[in-house]
């Protein structure tokens, strides 16, 4: 891909350079912005050639649908216009939030947002530069995370800088993301509505809302199954350099014995071995390099650092990285989805 210049602008800077990139959006540029989940790479939806630039910049597959970012909830009636009761009690329950609905699409929607389905992503982002990009730009914002294909999400604008410097226009420097992980996917076309990627937004909270809900069996899976309906299915995710083993279990102490056991194995045969760890355990083990993610008793501490975590594990040079599991319920099931995507499934029960 061509180099171009990258320009980075602070969010709390002139209101003037917020509307420049809000201009960059119109003219059919690409700009990396903060959310409270993680950073986007936004394109106008409505703009194909725009569209396409994503999918060279990341290096992303085609088939692999974009979420279009809206910065008022009567912006989903551009995009669909089969919005059942469910779709609206979720978006006025969890929008603006980490929640992605997938709803049956307009025609005027590109095919190159959707990878040729007849659905549309849509979600709103709680996170007032975005919707205030969004709002400036004049038109919703297709946007997957602002990173290479494959490697971990940004959660910073240094990391959207490491992977995209010289193949977009322009980073909004937001600071750190709030939530750490992307939004929870909902299919709101299956009945009953199913959960295609977890996230900020976890199961029980949504049915609280609109009732039983269902968990797609691909989170557990790796396979081809043809084109997904949400980002985060098909393909190997969230993957830094290193090569990732997932420890998990019910019994964080047999945890802690399985790490340091694996540690012992492969620093004896000359490998540089990092751990995610927990910080109930991460000062027990005597690897080459600790990043302790957060706090088994408040997982969100976990999903926010998750990320971060596997990228400064990268920086570290590490060869392995053994990845401490969690309890898969609440927003622990979005945390082992995105470890298992990062591990290729490479996760040892113990």
């Amino acid at each position: 891909m061509k180099n171009v210049p990258t320009r980075t602008i602070k969010a709390a800077g002139p209101h003037e350079e917020l509307a420049e990139a809000a201009h960059v959006l119109r003219s059919g540029g690409l700009v990396a912005f903060p959310t409270e989940t993680v950073y986007g790479l936004g394109a106008n939806a409505l703009d194909p050639e725009a569209v396409n630039k994503i999918f060279r910049a990341k290096g992303r597959p085609a088939d692999n649908p974009l979420i279009v970012h809206i910065a008022e909830i009567s912006q989903v009636e551009d995009l669909s216009d089969d919005i059942t009761v469910p779709a609206r009690r979720v978006m006025e329950a969890f929008w603006p939030g980490p929640l992605t609905v997938v709803l049956p699409k307009k025609p005027g929607v590109p095919g190159e947002v959707t990878a040729g389905l007849q659905t549309v992503a849509v979600r709103m982002p709680d996170h007032p530069v975005a919707r205030e990009l969004i709002r400036l730009a004049g038109v919703p914002v297709a946007a997957p995370s602002a990173n290479r294909s494959g490697r971990p999400s940004p959660t910073t604008a240094q990391h959207v800088r490491n992977d995209l410097e010289g193949r977009i226009d322009v980073i909004v420097d937001g600071g750190a993301c709030r939530v750490g992980l992307e939004s929870t996917v909902l299919d709101l076309t299956s009945e009953p509505p199913v959960i295609l990627r977890p996230g900020g937004i976890t199961r029980e909270e949504i049915e609280e809302v609109i009732g039983p809900v269902e968990i797609d069996p691909a989170l557990w899976e790796l396979h081809d199954r043809g084109t997904p309906k949400s980002p985060g299915m098909k393909y190997a995710h969230y993957s830094p350099k290193a090569e990732v083993v997932v420890v998990a279990g019910d019994d964080y102490g047999k945890i802690f014995v399985k790490v340091s056991e694996l540690i012992l194995k492969y620093r004896s045969s000359d490998k540089k071995v990092g751990v995610l760890a927990s910080l109930e355990t991460g000062r027990g083990y005597s690897a080459d390099a600790v990043y302790p993610v957060g706090s088994r008793a408040n997982l969100v501490t976990v999903a926010q650092n998750l990320f971060y975590g596997l990228r400064f594990l990268d920086d570290e040079e590490v060869d392995l990285i053994i990845a401490e599991g969690y309890p898969e319920e609440g927003i622990g099931l979005a945390i082992m989805n995105r470890l298992r995507k990062a591990a290729g499934n490479n996760v040892i029960y113990v």
